[in-house]
């Protein structure tokens, strides 16, 4: 494939349109979460209102975040997303931290951990051994890195199919809670305590954003995306405001099948929700595993279309092995990229000598969809002629709240696990020294912002 760039720098074709990029979104955001956190926000905050209340929260920070980062994506449409955004503004020691902290955690993290959730559930249909459940997860994310390998347009229209299934199947479970459940509106009462925990509330929210993860991912893909200008912007806000209904519509349904009482004791919410919808006939935890695999699938699907795009943009923009950028001539994929992110996922699945720092690894890139926010202040005022196709709405309250609650969630973390939070922003930091490493072995400590403008 030759080197020519479009109007935005970006050497991909752009294949996604709207159908697709919202399928993007939502199948790499709604994974295995939904089907357990909600279990440990009750068991956390213990009444209805405060429960619904976290969720409601946790959507609108969401929400927020992708009202903000649509005027980037936008603006920039870049492959790397979050990264070209930071770059823009904050210059590349912050972005390279970003992909640092992509490449040595939460990428192989994402990979390994929904891989193994998928083995796991197909177990309930076939027995598998521990150790045939991680040669099974690293065999899915063999087979979802060779279709991505083959391009976007074959891994989107994989995309489009298992996100429609997993969406009404969802949507399907809600419908049944309330017309075949055998449930209660007795389980909203009484609503509120006496008083709220707002720590208890902070700590929830950590888990309640690990099930929206995701809802910025689209942007990863953003220089494969037909006119951008438009659809990502779109794209970003649609899909945010759908997974923020289903996850809500879920967690009434949940309440309504099952007392928060009960909820918090079932590790899996879901099927414990299912076994009282009579019209499944006891065969309620096969329709759920079944849902949860294929949602896994679809998330897996979705995190290694996104993820290798902030490898390849580094590597494209001089942070990066210049190897790392090649484009595969036949298929027109960031092929190197590609293998790269399949490697650690399976490297992560056979070895699993990263899951307590994969746990501990949640919020670590939360510091970086808030700097990604902020770089809309930033670019307002460094670059006032950029055109913003869509500028955001409800600027600068809605910016100004998604970054209140960023730090407060990564406050509440510090103060009631430092020792873990610390560990998690310790890895960060680390990639301070591997970038002048990197810098002066290179010899471009230009190249990224050159390149980028």
């Amino acid at each position: 494939m030759s080197d020519r760039r479009d109007a935005w720098g970006e050497r991909l074709p752009r294949h996604l349109g709207l159908g697709s990029a919202i399928a993007v979104l939502v199948g790499s955001t709604i994974g295995s979460g939904i089907f357990r956190v909600p279990a440990a926000v009750a068991g956390r905050l213990h009444d209805p209102g405060p429960v619904l209340l976290a969720w409601v929260v946790g959507g609108l920070v969401a929400l927020f975040g992708a009202l903000t980062l649509s005027e980037l994506a936008g603006a920039l449409p870049r492959s790397g997303g979050v990264f070209a955004y930071i770059l823009e503004g904050f210059g590349p020691l912050p972005a390279f931290l970003f992909g640092w902290s992509e490449l040595t955690v939460i990428r192989a993290s994402a990979l390994g951990a929904i891989s193994t959730i998928f083995a796991e559930y197909l177990g309930y249909f076939i027995h598998l051994t521990p150790e045939q459940v991680r040669w099974v997860a690293a065999a899915a994310i063999v087979v979802v890195g060779t279709i991505n390998y083959l391009g976007v347009s074959s891994a989107a229209v994989l995309m489009n199919l298992v996100t429609a299934a997993k969406y009404a199947a969802l949507a399907a479970l809600v419908l049944l809670a309330f017309t075949a459940g055998e449930g209660s509106r007795a389980h909203f009462t009484p609503a509120w305590p006496a008083g709220l925990d707002l720590s208890l509330m902070g700590t929830a929210l950590i888990a309640i954003m690990w099930t929206y993860d995701g809802w910025a991912d689209l942007s990863f893909v953003g220089g494969e995306v037909r006119d951008p200008a438009r659809t990502l912007p779109r794209a970003l806000i649609l899909g945010t405001a759908a997974i923020v209904v289903v996850y809500l519509l879920l967690n009434v349904a949940y309440i309504y099948l099952v007392p928060l009482s009960d909820m918090a004791g079932a590790k899996l919410i879901a099927a414990t929700a299912a076994d009282r919808i009579t019209v499944f006939g006891g065969a309620g935890g096969s329709v759920v595993s079944g849902v949860v695999m294929l949602s896994c699938f679809g998330s897996l699907t979705g995190s290694m279309i996104t993820g290798p795009r902030i490898f390849f943009a580094m590597a494209d923009r001089g942070l990066f092995f210049r190897g790392i950028a090649r484009v595969s001539p036949r298929f027109e994929s960031p092929s190197v990229a590609i293998w790269l992110a399949t490697l650690l996922g399976v490297l992560y699945v056979l070895f699993n000598d990263f899951q307590q720092l994969a746990d501990k690894f949640i919020l670590g890139i939360w510091p970086f969809y808030a700097l990604a926010v902020a770089a809309v202040f930033v670019l307002r005022r460094t670059r006032p002629d950029l055109p913003r196709p869509y500028r955001t709405w409800g600027y600068p309250v809605v910016p100004i709240l998604f970054l209140v609650a960023s730090v407060a969630m990564v406050m509440n973390a510090l103060w009631t696990d430092p020792v873990n939070t610390g560990i998690t922003f310790g890895i960060i930091l680390a990639g301070i020294p591997v970038y002048f490493v990197w810098r002066s072995w290179s010899g471009r400590p230009g190249a990224a912002m050159e390149e980028l403008a």
